[in-house]
């Protein structure tokens, strides 16, 4: 393991009986925590693998309550490249997350992403699409002619380009991908402990405690530290090898006990439910120039758009105002069919937003070097987490990656102020 050794009966039994040890505890045991169990109780069987997780019904869940769609029009090759294989491993999911012959229905259809352009975007749409081919996405370039005699329903006259990502784009049962992946993990020897995270023991150089600024928190001034144990909220006491933040929009207040500041927010994001009496044949997921988006949800639709009020922690309920003229007028705009839409339900999750650069932050600190780090995703948490979980799982068993090198997403970059450029964040 990179980060912290296993633990050994020697080091056991010098705690309380009371004290449970582990090699790897996981804080969160949403799809990155249940994909990180996954895959390490799939590497390495001995493990001793502990999800800790305070709400395990998943009320609140970003898991639960995702668009769950996965594309590979990005802008930057390792967002390319972690959808890529992401949209892989849906397409084995059932045969390799079974259980007991049971296999999961992950629910997964490709009719792609449709990003539209008008004039003053069609030069960077173009240019992403090149990048995109270049790294092996089949990712199609439709003049504006081309858009209106493939999709009838759309309105075409304001627009120059479409690029479509059909047959290896789309959506799929994120809920039952979360729980697949959980249940799987534990039928291989994880645990799943039910328990909030309360704080850190540390050992090692450098302070403890609160957070402290960004220079001091990462590393500026300290030499490493290492977490000797976690402590929950009913007073238990988890002594751990590794320890990996997997908490998604509460990933920040956790990191800050290790006296670390993570610039991951919680951004409610609102989806709406609506219907219409015309049916839009072989309808995208559809990008609109303006910024929001949408996608049939059965015979209905869903869609959302980011909200002008975006502050943190918002109450997790759906704000219906978001659905306000703007908004109608911009969907019936680019779909006449859509004047006669009906709102019928809405639901809201959490973006955990990384205000940095939008971009996933991975692997060891650079201070508390057996704290790993999953979180940051900004809206792509569903589709890659296959591939984090499997990054991750390969720097506790293997020290390094050796599948797919995620490296350039380090958490380290943020000391570094070194910012992933990616064009094309929805939200």
């Amino acid at each position: 393991m990179t980060s912290g050794s296993k633990t050994t009966k020697a080091d056991s039994a010098a705690h309380d009986a009371c004290d449970r040890s582990v090699d790897v505890a996981i804080i969160g045991a949403g799809i990155q925590g249940a994909s990180i169990a996954w895959w390490l109780t799939r590497l390495d069987p001995s493990l001793r693998v502990a999800l800790i997780e305070r709400d395990t019904g998943f009320s609140q869940a970003s898991s639960q309550r995702s668009a769950s769609s996965i594309r590979q029009q990005f802008s930057h090759p390792i967002n390319i490249q972690l959808s890529q294989f992401g949209l892989q491993f849906l397409r084995e999911a059932p045969s390799l997350l079974a259980v007991d012959g049971e296999a999961p229905a992950i629910g997964l259809t490709d009719p792609g992403y449709l990003y539209l352009a008008g004039p003053e975007g069609a030069s960077s749409l173009r240019a992403q699409h090149a990048l995109q081919r270049q790294h092996g996405a089949p990712i199609e370039l439709l003049e504006r002619d081309a858009l209106a005699n493939r999709f009838a329903w759309l309105r075409t006259g304001d627009l120059s380009l479409g690029t479509l990502g059909a047959g290896a784009e789309g959506w799929f049962d994120g809920p039952a991908l979360h729980q697949a992946m959980l249940r799987a993990a534990r039928a291989q020897g994880a645990t799943l402990i039910q328990g909030e995270v309360a704080g850190f023991e540390m050992s090692g150089a450098g302070r403890s405690g609160a957070t402290e600024s960004n220079a001091t928190a990462f590393g500026a001034t300290d030499a490493p530290r290492k977490i000797a144990a976690l402590r929950l909220a009913d007073g238990t006491r988890l002594v751990c090898g590794t320890a990996v933040n997997a908490a998604g929009a509460w990933a920040r207040p956790l990191a800050a006990t290790a006296g670390i500041d993570l610039p991951v927010h919680a951004r409610r994001r609102t989806v709406f439910i609506f219907s219409c009496p015309s049916t839009l044949p072989d309808c995208p997921l559809v990008i609109d120039p303006s910024g929001f988006w949408f996608r049939p949800e059965g015979r209905q639709f869903i869609g959302g758009r980011t909200p002008e009020d975006d502050a943190d922690d918002l109450p997790l309920e759906p704000n219906l105002a978001e659905f306000n003229e703007t908004f109608w007028t911009g969907l019936a705009h680019r779909v006449p069919a859509f004047e006669a839409l009906r709102i019928e339900n809405a639901w809201a999750g959490y973006y955990e937003m990384n205000l940095f650069d939008h971009n996933a932050l991975l692997g060891a600190h650079p201070v508390v070097d057996n704290l790993l780090f999953a979180t940051g995703f900004s809206g792509h948490g569903m589709q890659q987490a296959p591939a984090v979980g499997r990054g991750i799982a390969e720097l506790i068993v293997h020290g390094a990656y050796r599948s797919l090198d995620l490296s350039v997403l380090s958490v380290a970059r943020l000391t570094e102020g070194r910012r992933i450029l990616e064009s094309n964040v929805i939200g």
